[in-house]
C-alpha cells in the first residue's frame, strides 16, 4: 500500500509539473490600446505618434514610429483602438510589429490591422483613417513603454 502512494504522489506531483508549463499561454491577460499615428511617404514611408496601454487597470503612455519601403504615397492620420492579447507584463508591448501586405485609404476609411511581435504579442487594432495613403510595402511598426 505504501508503493502505490508514493508512485500516485510522483505520477501527481510530474502531472501538476507539466500543467504548470502549459499554463503560460492559457494566463496571459489581455489589455486594451489607443494608437494616434501619423504616416508620410513617397516610396518610402515614415511612421510616427503616440498611444497608451492599458493593462490590469493601469495606464502606460507610449510612443511608436516606423518605416516602410516599397510603394508607399500620401500623407495620413490614423487613430486605432483595440486589444492587446497574449501580455503578460506592460514591457511585453515593447518590439517590432510587422506585416506585409496592401493599403488604401482614403478620407475617413476605415482601418483594421492585426500585429504580433516576436515576444507573441498580439494587436487588433481598428479605426478611422483621415486623408489618403496608398501603399503596397513591406512595413514595420516600433512600439515601446515611455
Amino acid at each position: 500500500m505504501e508503493k502505490i502512494t508514493r508512485r500516485g504522489l510522483l505520477v501527481s506531483g510530474a502531472a501538476m509539473a507539466v500543467g504548470a508549463l502549459g499554463s503560460t499561454a492559457a494566463e496571459a491577460a489581455t489589455g486594451s490600446i489607443y494608437l494616434k499615428i501619423v504616416s508620410a511617404g513617397f516610396i518610402f514611408g515614415a511612421t510616427g505618434g503616440e498611444g497608451v496601454l492599458t493593462f490590469n487597470g493601469v495606464q502606460y503612455p507610449l510612443s511608436l514610429g516606423g518605416l516602410s519601403a516599397g510603394l508607399t504615397v500620401g500623407l495620413a492620420g490614423t487613430e486605432l483602438v483595440g486589444s492587446v492579447n497574449h501580455i503578460n507584463a506592460p514591457s511585453d508591448i515593447n518590439g517590432i510589429y510587422s506585416k506585409i501586405g496592401a493599403d488604401l485609404s482614403i478620407a475617413g476609411g476605415a482601418s483594421i490591422q492585426r500585429l504580433r511581435n516576436t515576444r507573441g504579442v498580439y494587436l487588433k487594432l481598428h479605426g478611422k483613417q483621415v486623408g489618403f495613403m496608398f501603399s503596397i510595402d513591406l512595413s514595420g511598426l516600433s512600439l515601446s513603454l515611455k
